[in-house]
Formats: structure tokens, sequence, C-alpha cells
């Protein structure tokens, strides 16, 4: 809501390297996608989504596969509160969290430090 975008640095052990990211991950079973986007902005970076907005979706590989990426921009952030339901971070994940502004995350992308495409995308959405 202040203009920055938060963004999340995570070790990929595909890549054997830490990258800069939008927080993201996967639905669960018949879980919509709206509610895994605020269950991920709560696990990824600890605060929970006052507005869920969806932004729209796309095939990132359609030549071999039939995944969709949802994109959503998430506002009204706070801390969980007793009647939210507890988050649940993955056993192998070490995540840092950082709020820039939209022109620093993609002076980022234009530098290389976000290599990222699901990201690169989203800041085109924002």
């Amino acid at each position: 809501d202040d203009g920055r975008v938060v963004l999340i640095r995570q070790y990929r052990y595909a890549l054997d390297r830490w990258i800069w990211e939008l927080p993201a991950g996967s639905l669960d079973a018949g879980e919509d996608p709206a509610a895994a986007a605020a269950r991920e902005c709560e696990e990824e970076i600890g605060l929970v989504p006052g507005r869920v907005e969806f932004a729209g979706a796309w095939y990132p590989t359609p030549g071999f596969c039939t995944e969709a990426m949802n994109y959503y921009r998430l506002g009204g952030l706070r801390a969980p509160g007793p009647g939210d339901p507890p988050a649940h971070t993955d056993e192998d994940e070490d995540i840092r969290v950082h709020a820039v502004t939209l022109d620093e995350a993609r002076a980022m992308v234009a530098r290389g430090d976000i290599v990222d495409l699901k990201t690169a995308w989203g800041l085109t959405l924002a």
C-alpha cells in the first residue's frame, strides 16, 4: 500500500545460488488460487493480506505443459492475529524478505539481479 513490492531471497538448489523472487507457491489439491496466494503471502513473508486482487493467468511453457501461473496483487498487509490460521513454512525454505520500490525492483531486473522469469513478468503487472 506504500508503493513498495515485497521480494524474497531464497536458495534455489537447481541453480545452486540465491535468487530474488516474488512470493509464490503451488496450489494444494482443491485449493482456490486466491486463497493460495493469501496463504503463500503469510507463509513466505509473515504478513496477512487484507486485499487479494486477480491480475491474470499465463502459461509459461505451453509447448509441453498445461501449467498456468495465476498472478495476484495483495495489499493491506498486516501481522497475523488471533483469528488467523497458523502459517506453515516448508522445512527446506530459508527465506529473506525485503521490500523495495517498484522502480528498484525493475532496476534489479535490468541489472540481472532478478533472474526469475515469473518475477520479472509479475513486476510488469504491478
